[in-house]
């Protein structure tokens, strides 16, 4: 059997991949259950009742409205003071309620636009199937290096960075094929909703070129994921190193690194943090304003911006790609298998 196809059947026979693949299945459908229960198309029949609740608040404000002036006038009447804190000047005949204040829309059932909700539903499936790929790629190499499965392997094929990179690009490959169909079905499940229990809105050609570009950095992000876990765990040997790096990454970006800044109260502080380039980089821009700027400003006031770009979220996990896939070619070729 050739190397490709033992690892394929090594990663999918692996039982951390079975059960995270069958909880990310299980929570991802959860997603679509959960709008199709809650989308209701609009009909004549929905808008006609939305009206007519929106009617009858309007006419209880109307009602309240009229006891509370009667009432002020009342009091104006026997000569007490302080009406105006109480019932605002003249009695608040000038704030009374209006039709336009009561507007159907408000009162229609919620109703999913695929137009509008699909892109960020695709960041929710990007960061389960990132999460889920990083697991899965540490998991691969890692408990290979942590019961000598990788000392046999290449005693069978004693070419280290060429079992390595065949490793990773079954992993990726793999991944790849995973991401790529689940993306059809929940592309598919979505449009189902949007088509029978809502709006589908108006798909143009270049609204479904930037769903699939959206589509694209998410597969991306999937596919790094991967890659920089099974990276991780290779260097340490273990998934262990894999898991304590990403989660000590997420606690001092994303905790330490905010607290330290607001103590410090350095500008634009969540430029530093990763998360920042995480939705730059699906978003294609993150707006950072600098609300403190404007704190003792007198008078108008514009808080300086600074905006993270796709560009600038590329760098950043370039290099984190780059610095992964060295450091496991370098520990493939320098240190000792066993």
């Amino acid at each position: 059997m050739s190397l490709p196809k033992a690892e394929v059947r090594r990663l999918f026979k692996r039982r951390v991949t079975r059960i995270f693949l069958a909880i990310t299945l299980v929570g991802l459908a959860i997603f679509p259950i959960a709008f199709t229960i809650s989308s209701h198309a609009n009909s004549p029949e929905s808008r006609a009742t939305a009206q007519a609740q929106a009617d009858q608040a309007y006419q209880q404000a109307q009602l309240e409205f009229e006891r509370t002036t009667a009432e002020c006038e009342a009091a104006k009447a026997r000569g007490e003071t302080g009406l105006d804190d109480r019932y605002g000047p003249n009695c608040g005949a000038d704030w009374g309620p209006r039709p336009e204040y009561y507007p159907a829309e408000q009162f229609m059932p919620y109703e999913f636009n695929f137009q509008d909700e699909f892109a960020p539903s695709l960041a929710v499936l990007s960061a389960i199937l990132a999460l889920a790929a990083f697991v899965i790629g540490a998991s691969f190499v890692g408990a290979e290096w942590s019961t000598g499965g990788m000392m046999n392997l290449l005693l069978w094929r004693p070419r280290r960075v060429p079992v390595l990179f065949t490793k990773l690009g079954v992993l990726v490959g793999s991944m790849l094929g995973l991401t790529a169909v689940l993306g059809a079905l929940w592309t598919a499940a979505f449009w189902s909703i949007g088509r029978y229990d809502g709006n589908l809105g108006k798909l143009t050609a270049g609204v479904w070129q930037s769903l699939g570009l959206t589509g694209l950095r998410g597969v991306t992000m999937v596919l790094l994921a991967a890659t920089v876990g099974f990276c991780l765990a290779s260097i340490g040997r273990h998934t262990a190193m894999a898991l304590g790096v990403g989660i000590g990454a997420v606690v001092v970006s994303e905790i330490g690194l905010r607290i330290a800044f607001e103590l410090l109260q350095v500008r634009f502080s969540d430029r530093y943090v990763l998360s920042t380039y995480l939705v730059a980089w699906f978003d294609k821009s993150m707006t950072i304003t600098d609300w403190r700027a404007c704190q003792y400003a007198q008078g108008s006031c514009e808080p300086p911006e600074y905006v993270v770009t796709w560009q600038h979220a590329s760098v950043l996990l370039g290099a984190v790609l780059v610095l992964s896939v060295f450091g496991a070619v370098w520990s493939m070729r320098r240190r000792d298998v066993a």
